[in-house]
């Protein structure tokens, strides 16, 4: 199968969609021309002109009050909030209208729009564009929350999360944007609500979501080399939540780890631990670990080392910002032997 970016599957599941249904359309800032600031829709602006790709003022507020009454009005938008952390300035529309609107019309009326945002750090750009909001979003009864790991599941949730007739909160992670994988081709989608059990092992279970799967991934790599078997699941959705699929490995495993990259204090992590706690405490066999983000703002404090930090997730980036490294954002932000640590700890129990 083919391999791509994950920039690129998100790229291309909006194209199909846009070529099958004339009703969805793209709304957010410097979408057009630039294609964003990751240049993730580049090209669609020449493809499918203003009228359908329309760059919006620099108003979030703005941005999601015209995507609202656009989707009562029968279009499918997809509107982009350049990063999660702005997306509070939205948030009287997203919450109080479209998350609300088929509840308190009895079911009469649907806002079936995708709000995609980016969040994350890991590429150096301060506390005002790197946070993990999901928990915010999760908490809001009416809106799905979407979280992908690899360029395949960006595809296959972005085409489901479309066609979906409720709101859907669309995270990407930076790093997923030059993350490369394999992509099938044609219209391919992926349910909403089904995790993935990204690797099968039987000493504990790690449940994670969005980029710090990766790190669960090679965490149980190395854990593997001390003889320890570790289960990973990708939720993939945070909202609707695969309960099933996290309480059927835990109780063969016994053990469970929750890794996110957002801060530990309200993070999603602690309602999955509550899950556990309350369906599953008779098979646990020792605590619930959280590997998460220390509860501070994300530090800036590039180190020129010449090694790099995989900061080319923004292509504006220079090639001498690309050769720095942030040891205080990563001081902050959970890390491979973090989980490493967590998995250890729990062993000994």
């Amino acid at each position: 199968m083919r391999e791509i970016k994950g920039s690129e599957a998100i790229r291309e599941a909006i194209r199909f969609e846009m070529l099958k249904d004339d009703r969805v359309f793209l709304l957010g800032e410097d979408i057009g021309r630039l294609g964003n600031t990751f240049m993730v829709l580049a090209g669609l602006w020449e493809e499918f002109g203003s009228d359908r790709v329309i760059d919006s003022p620099l108003s979030e507020e703005a941005i999601s009050g015209a995507a609202v009454g656009a989707a009562l009005a029968g279009m499918r938008p997809v509107f982009e909030i350049m990063y999660i952390d702005f997306s509070t300035l939205g948030m009287d529309h997203i919450m109080n209208r479209a998350a609300k609107i088929r509840y308190i019309t009895g079911g009469e009326s649907s806002v079936p729009m995708v709000i995609r945002m980016q969040e994350g750090g890991r590429v150096s750009v301060g506390c005002q564009h790197s946070q993990c909001l999901e928990a915010l979003y999760c908490h809001i009864p009416g809106l799905k929350v979407v979280m992908p790991s690899t360029p395949a599941d960006a595809k296959g949730l972005l085409l489901s999360s479309i066609r979906d007739d409720d709101p859907v909160i669309f995270i990407e992670h930076k790093m997923l944007y030059n993350s490369r994988g394999p992509v099938p081709e044609g219209d391919y989608t992926v349910p909403l609500g089904v995790a993935n059990v990204r690797r099968k092992g039987k000493d504990v279970t790690i449940v994670s979501w969005s980029d710090m799967v990766n790190f669960a991934i090679d965490a149980a790599e190395d854990l593997e080399t001390e003889g320890i078997s570790a289960e990973i699941i990708d939720l993939r959705t945070l909202v609707p939540t695969d309960e099933e699929a996290i309480l059927h490995s835990v109780r063969r495993t016994g053990r469970l780890v929750i890794a996110h990259e957002a801060v530990r204090r309200g993070g999603y992590g602690a309602h999955i631990s509550s899950i556990v706690s309350e369906k599953a405490f008779k098979s646990l066999k020792a605590p619930i670990k959280i590997v998460a983000a220390k509860n501070t703002p994300i530090p800036f404090s590039l180190t020129r080392t010449g090694e790099g930090g995989g900061y080319g997730a923004i292509p504006a980036l220079s090639d001498e910002l690309k050769k720095c490294t942030n040891p205080l954002e990563e001081a902050v932000l959970p890390q491979k032997h973090h989980i490493v640590q967590a998995v250890q700890e729990l062993l000994t129990y």
